[in-house]
């Protein structure tokens, strides 16, 4: 058996604080990276284009990274139950090592990996986390119960020490020539463009791939914006979040890297304001976590709603009102800009997809889920954890204990998009229009019509209430005797 380890990247693209290729680096300076494009994935149908170009684009990045390491990342297209334990067989490799995931996808699939590498007697890391600052495990209650509330999680999370950066991939060995023939055969190939695996994205990214630019993105954010982050976080016209929710999606950035960041800001602050925007920002990042945990910890909540009376809620799940939703042709203003960002750019302002989200169960009465599943075939930052826990606060269906939230489009956009900036960026038809007329939608039909704008297609006055009066009967309906 020779001292090759290969390292199999998923979620972790980069060479710079990543736990597991820093760990198979400590035992063998032969350390060959390996992703496998998975079919089971590529060919679902929440699939975004955005997500493959920038996932691809990250894989070229870090096939550079291994070439200035000495070593090489090498390609499979393929089923990685198969193709990795039958690549680290064929290389006679010593060990295939990687991070742990928190998806049951992923889980079912590692275990199935483990044991074909057992069989072969090729050894692997044990639990290895690198996603989160915390193990599921060790974030729990008093009760060794898992958090299902997040303002307690927060504070057991943040009370805890948080590891420092692991050591960057350096002085590594790549595979000889005779080796590199045999991964080959084995299923190796050159990796294919976004366009090749059926892919077409022409929207441009909202940040670059890769870890050089994530951490570049990183160092602007906390040097301009960190600081304001509590006042401009929700306001979507305003430059005022970080936009690293793809680069953590897929791991091109570490987070002790980002969490180290957050440290060293608050050691420069010089204000309480900064000080609170700092601290606001790390509490997202919990709660990044603690979505994850959750669906460690719950599996089921990929398949539908934590709560029991949202288990089988009555939805009307109109197709029609839908598509409008998806197309941005609500007639509500806000609503409507935010879904055009999201189709055009294929990201998403956070205030916003809390406003579409409850615009789409709470005044359409549509199933969560379908937005859920829209989304993820929309966002560049589509994460499973992220977005459903997102959905399901949204939708007062998941782990928060206010029983019902409900946005009103009109007073969200007079709060958060004051000027009409946002609206006016993502409508280009209502761009003439008076402010007042943007941010409440109180738009004259007749201008509407003028415009090529829609009517509102509900009443949110009324849609509110309906969906109270469904909620009050449903919570009857599943309360216990």
């Amino acid at each position: 058996m020779s001292d090759l380890i290969l390292f199999w990247h998923r979620r972790d693209l980069r060479i710079c604080d990543n736990t597991g290729l820093a760990a198979a680096r400590l035992r063998s300076p032969k350390v060959v990276g390996v992703f496998c494009l998975d079919p089971q994935i590529l060919e679902r149908d929440d699939v975004a284009p955005v997500r493959v170009t920038y996932l691809i684009g990250c894989l070229q990045a870090l096939q550079q990274r291994y070439a200035e390491a000495g070593s090489q990342l090498l390609i499979l297209h393929d089923n990685p139950v198969v193709t990795i334990p039958a690549l680290a067989k064929a290389l006679n490799a010593k060990a295939v090592f990687w991070n742990w995931d928190v998806e049951p996808y992923a889980q079912e699939r590692d275990r199935t990996v483990l044991d074909a590498l057992k069989e072969n007697g090729i050894e692997f890391l044990e639990q290895n986390w690198d996603q989160i600052l915390h193990s599921p495990d060790e974030i729990r209650t008093g009760g060794n119960s898992p958090y299902t509330v997040y303002t307690p999680f927060w504070k057991n999370w943040s009370s805890k020490p948080k590891a420092q950066p692991a050591a960057t991939l350096q002085n590594a060995e790549e595979l000889t020539a005779d080796e590199q023939e045999i991964a080959q055969q084995a299923g190796v190939k050159p990796l294919p463009t976004a366009k090749d695996l059926g892919f077409v994205w022409d929207g441009g990214l909202v940040i670059a791939p890769g870890e050089t630019a994530a951490q570049a993105r990183l160092e602007e954010f906390c040097a301009h914006s960190i600081n304001e982050y509590q006042e401009q976080r929700n306001f979507p016209a305003v430059e005022g979040t970080s936009q690293l929710s793809a680069a953590l999606k897929f791991g091109a950035i570490g987070i002790r890297t980002v969490w180290k960041a957050t440290l060293e800001a608050l050691e420069n602050s010089r204000s309480d304001e900064a000080t609170a925007g700092i601290r606001t920002w790390q509490q997202e990042l919990a709660w990044r976590e603690f979505y994850q945990h959750a669906m460690y910890n719950f599996p089921e909540l990929a398949d539908g709603a934590y709560r029991d009376t949202f288990k089988n809620f009555p939805w009307e799940n109109n197709l029609e009102k839908f598509q409008a939703w998806c197309d941005g042709n609500t007639g509500y203003p806000i609503v409507d800009a935010a879904m055009r960002q999201m189709n055009e750019s294929g990201w998403m302002h956070n205030r916003c997809r809390m406003i579409v989200a409850s615009f789409l169960t709470k005044d359409l009465l549509i199933n969560p889920q379908l937005g859920e599943k829209y989304f993820m075939q929309r966002l560049i930052d589509g994460d499973l954890s992220a977005n459903n826990g997102g959905w399901q606060w949204s939708a007062s269906s998941g782990m928060d204990p206010k029983p019902l939230r409900i946005f009103n489009p009109a007073s969200q956009a007079q709060k958060f998009d004051a000027e009409g900036e946002y609206i006016r960026q993502w409508i280009p038809e209502l761009r003439s229009l008076d402010t007042e007329y943007l941010v409440t939608g109180k738009i004259p039909p007749l201008e509407r019509h003028a415009l090529g704008y829609p009517q509102p297609i509900v009443d949110h006055k009324l849609q509110q209430q309906e969906f109270k009066n469904l909620y009050q009967q449903q919570k009857a309906y599943s309360s216990p005797l």
